[in-house]
């Protein structure tokens, strides 16, 4: 199985939709959190960012790699779409958590893009593109977090 399949598997079992009883007995599924923010973060926010900090160091050789950062691109920006469904749950911050997880989809949606283009010097821009949206939300929510994809550049 491929890298990029074993992702995708891996972020396929983060969200299990929950049935809801509709009258005349269908189901009515819909997204509900089940991982913790912080595993979301770790394990797909900053292991896709770590591992295309490496694969974009120097220019991808190949399709396959391409293929492969456009794969992790994408787990980036549907990371910002499981954000979306586990707002902080007091009042104060929903609205800019919100803004955030959707500037994470589209930042990681952008670099997906870059990716399939073969573009190197966009793609290198969407991935400091995408640290910057979680810098951005990491100080909103003073998290003690800084996230620098090209570490040791």
């Amino acid at each position: 199985m491929s890298r990029v399949a074993v992702g995708v598997v891996a972020l396929g079992c983060l969200v299990v939709p929950v049935a809801q009883s509709q009258p005349g007995g269908k189901a009515n599924p819909r997204p509900e959190p089940v991982a913790e923010t912080k595993l979301l973060m770790e394990g797909l926010a900053g292991a896709n960012l770590r591992g295309l900090g490496k694969l974009l160091r120097d220019k991808p050789a190949d399709a396959e790699a391409w293929a492969f950062a456009r794969g992790q691109a994408l787990l980036l920006a549907e990371t910002g779409n499981l954000l979306l469904v586990r707002p902080p749950r007091t009042g104060t911050g929903q609205e800019a958590w919100l803004g955030h997880a959707a500037d994470l989809r589209e930042a990681g949606s952008a670099l997906a893009r870059a990716a399939a283009a073969k573009d190197y010097q966009k793609a290198r821009a969407g991935l400091a593109g995408v640290a910057n949206v979680c810098n951005r939300c990491h100080q909103a929510f003073r998290v003690p977090a800084r996230v620098d994809p090209f570490a040791g550049d």
